[in-house]
């Protein structure tokens, strides 16, 4: 009787339908707890968080004198200011803790040494210059690496950085494989006529290895179905997957379809590619097994394009490869004509557009390695490139992961790594990138085209609404969405027992009070100035006022290391830190989106985090947060 294929199958088409089986059948894998330092390539089984902030100290970022910058104003080359060795500075060398007393570095090169103990300065200094100040990298509380996420050489420094040891990581899927054929001989014979020296399993086992699996090869086969049936049921009870090797085509000794229908569930024989169109996709329970052609170049086909993609599901994760793209640049870079740089740059499509967003550019921020979708270079003999440039990226992920990416840029709130680890555990294909620049830089980023969604917190100073007037204001001609997002509570944060008696926004220009601010632009500064205004403070009397962090959670690092007395804030970010928070206020945050955009799958998924019971959980039991209507979109 003649022998014909059971399906006929577009690739996509095969491989969706196994993948729906193998999420039905919940094939996955163990976890395992290991050393950070033995993590390089691992998956991550769930969220890991810091544990301490990095620097955990005011750190002298140079070579050269700790002092208070008051006393160097006024400064100049015919005014200079002259200091005195251990009453008004000390020598400091890189690395080194910046005494309490003092809050700037001078560097050595600015210093003009009198010889008598003093020296003298010819430019004033500012307070927190030259200091990598405490969670400069990393916050203690603050997410590192998100679920089912690859661990690489970067991501281990940010964990130890973050004082984390052990990370719990998905076990290795073992994936094991038979060799099945009478003619078939080992490497070590001299083949006779008829006979082939066995080598595919040699392929397979490097390219398991490549993809971070552990291959095992099991004793070859004879062209028997008792003993193909017997051998596939026992490495389906050993292994998390089963490959089994030649057999599948319509000879009159491939077995390896009927061996697998009667054994367990064989849910397409043939694929359309040439070569591997014999290629069986099958379930024993719940452990995959595969049959692949036994010519190499068809099995090597398979593998690469069935094989491996049952891989990144297993682990959760996509594979990455680094190629170039060009992009758009969202905003200048300036760079010195000394110097060959790489800066690290996140990645999005946004209208069809590669948008490339630059990310902190510090030499101790290791985080912005592990946040990094690409390299921008720039050459030597280069101010650098001006925004709307087009640019070369050298890709640090596969595009398909950043198409599969929903960009975030405007404010921060630590809702959005929930959001994000929610995201990668219901859906491990994609991805959410954020870029904290404040409400208004999200605003601005949405009416450029750069982003997808933007955070804001907008108080309006005459109605005392959030948000409406600014979108009016900036975003006349755009036809924008707001998806509602949360009601939080926002106050100060301060010492437990609040030691400086902290009671309301007019204490904290109180004598020798130090403050911590946010950045022009975001919503939190926006607050404060408008309730310094109603209190009719003047910025000028809050000493710390332009000292100037970009979240919530870098501002309370700082006030739990002491190295600042107070700073306006959101209460969970508070919690985490342990801190006491005298409450201001209760705030709207929202996100906006182009209606357009609304139409994206990674939107959509974003959305449908939002309105998720395991959202709302999270953020209540984090507390400060009202979730009624998260994900509700207005038009």
């Amino acid at each position: 009787m003649d022998y014909s294929y059971l399906h006929n199958l577009e690739l996509e088409d095969a491989l969706k339908i196994y993948i729906d089986a193998l999420k039905s059948a919940e094939a996955g894998l163990g976890t395992e707890e290991i050393p950070v330092k033995d993590s390089l390539g691992r998956i991550t089984a769930e969220a890991v968080y810091a544990r301490i902030s990095s620097p955990h100290y005011n750190a002298c970022a140079m070579d050269g004198i700790a002092l208070c910058a008051k006393s160097t104003f006024g400064a100049t080359e015919t005014t200079p200011v002259v200091l005195e060795e251990h009453t008004d500075f000390i020598r400091v060398d890189t690395g080194d803790p910046l005494p309490d007393e003092f809050d700037a570095v001078v560097m050595i090169e600015d210093v003009i040494d009198s010889g008598d103990g003093k020296i003298l300065l010819i430019n004033a200094a500012v307070p927190w210059q030259h200091v990598r100040q405490i969670g400069e990298d990393i916050c203690a509380g603050e997410i590192i690496l998100t679920s089912n996420t690859q661990i690489r050489p970067a991501a281990i420094g940010a964990m130890l950085a973050g004082g984390v040891m052990r990370v719990k990581v998905k076990k290795k899927p073992v994936v094991g494989i038979i060799a099945t054929g009478d003619e078939l001989v080992s490497s070590s014979e001299t083949p006779q006529k008829g006979q082939v020296i066995e080598f595919n399993s040699s392929i397979f086992s490097s390219m398991l290895l490549e993809w971070g699996a552990v291959p095992r090869v099991y004793k070859r086969v004879r062209d028997n179905l008792r003993d193909i049936k017997d051998a596939i049921l026992n490495v389906a009870q050993e292994c998390d997957m089963v490959i089994v090797n030649a057999g599948s085509s319509a000879g009159r000794e491939d077995f390896s379809s009927r061996a697998i229908s009667e054994v367990g569930n064989m849910l397409v024989h043939g694929i359309a590619i040439r070569p591997g169109k014999p290629a069986i996709l099958g379930l024993i329970g719940n452990r995959p097994v595969i049959g692949i052609p036994g010519y190499p170049v068809s099995g090597i086909i398979v593998m690469d394009m069935v094989v491996k993609p049952v891989i990144e599901h297993l682990k959760g994760v996509a594979f990455c490869q680094e190629d170039k793209v060009k992009a758009i640049l969202s905003r200048k870079i300036l760079s010195s004509f000394k110097y060959r740089e790489f800066v690290r740059v996140s990645l999005g499509y946004v209208n069809d557009r590669l948008i490339a967003t630059p990310l902190n550019r510090g030499a101790g921020v290791v985080t912005s390695f592990v946040k990094a979708d690409g390299i921008l270079e720039i050459p030597t003999n280069s101010e650098g490139y001006e925004r709307n440039t087009q640019v070369n990226v050298r890709l640090l992920k596969s595009e398909n992961e950043i198409r599969n990416t929903v960009n975030i840029i405007g404010s921060h709130d630590p809702l959005i790594d929930i959001a994000a680890d929610l995201m990668r555990i219901k859906y491990p294909g994609q991805y959410v990138s954020s870029s904290h620049v404040g409400s208004l830089g999200g605003i601005m980023a949405i009416k450029r085209s750069e982003t997808h969604l933007a955070g804001i917190h907008l108080l309006d100073e005459e109605t005392g609404e959030y948000n409406t007037s600014y979108i009016k204001k900036y975003l006349a001609n755009e036809k924008i969405a707001v998806v509602k997002g949360v009601r939080r509570i926002q106050g100060l944060m301060v010492a437990p027992g609040n030691p400086k008696n902290i009671k309301s926004i007019t204490d904290i220009c109180g004598s020798g009070l130090r403050y911590v601010n946010r950045q022009k632009g975001s919503g939190t500064r926006i607050l404060l100035d408008y309730m310094l205004k109603k209190g009719g403070i003047t910025a000028g009397k809050i000493y710390g006022y332009e000292r100037e962090e970009y979240t919530h959670m870098s501002v309370a690092a700082l006030v739990a290391a002491g190295s600042a007395d107070t700073g306006l804030g959101i209460y969970s970010a508070a919690k985490i830190y342990g801190l006491d928070f005298i409450p201001i206020c209760e705030e709207q945050y929202d996100f906006i989106v182009p209606e357009r955009h609304l139409e994206l799958v990674t939107v959509r998924q974003f959305i449908d985090i939002l309105r998720s019971s395991e959202f709302k959980n999270l953020l209540e039991k984090m507390g400060g947060y009202v979730v009624n209507d998260a994900g509700k979109i207005i038009g």
